[in-house]
């Protein structure tokens, strides 16, 4: 199930993009990108709708995917 991002808490938000960042250790090349930085990137992309917030009711956890992994949307 898709939760929109518009219903979470700031702070809560904020907690669960710094853990998907933090737990998927994305490669930003050989430029230091400072966490903030990467949390305000993905905020952005949740934002523009690139990303959603995905709920999977099996596993009870929320993740964080791109829009084009999720075939009907």
């Amino acid at each position: 199930m898709i939760v929109p991002w518009q219903s979470l808490a700031t702070d809560t938000l904020d907690n669960l993009i710094e853990h998907f960042v933090l737990r998927e250790g994305t490669d930003y090349g050989e430029a230091e990108v400072s966490l903030a930085d990467k949390v305000a990137a993905v905020k952005r992309q949740l934002e523009r709708g690139e990303a959603l917030l995905l709920w999977s009711e099996h596993h009870e956890t929320v993740n964080i995917v791109s829009k084009d992994e999720i075939p009907h949307v």
